[in-house]
């Protein structure tokens, strides 16, 4: 089962305080994926939605805690994760957990 990780950013949070933080975020990201940390898929929406401003796709419910616990965007207060358990449906070998059609 792959996990899906949600940031919504906080009421109030200013776009400066974010382009601040984000270089610290990206560094923090490209990291975790490249130790194999569980990392499968993250960007922001490209539809603007007050519910979400962003995914991740995780390995594992503990891959996206240890993410979220150390990522900049949630340690400084800029956004409130929420973890939903995810029964993906993978159709292309290689992609996810590889589990095919779960």
């Amino acid at each position: 089962m792959n996990v899906v990780v949600l940031y919504r950013l906080r009421d109030g949070v200013d776009r400066a305080r974010i382009l601040e933080v984000f270089p610290r975020h990206q560094a923090y990201y490209r990291a975790f994926h490249e130790t194999d940390g569980g990392l499968i898929a993250l960007g922001p929406f490209a539809t603007p939605d007050p519910a979400a401003g962003s995914m991740g796709i995780f390995s594992s419910r503990e891959a996206a805690e240890r993410f979220i616990a150390a990522d900049p965007f949630a340690t400084e207060g800029l956004a409130d994760p929420r973890i939903l358990d995810w029964n993906a449906v993978w159709l292309e070998p290689g992609v996810g957990d590889g589990a095919g059609d779960g």
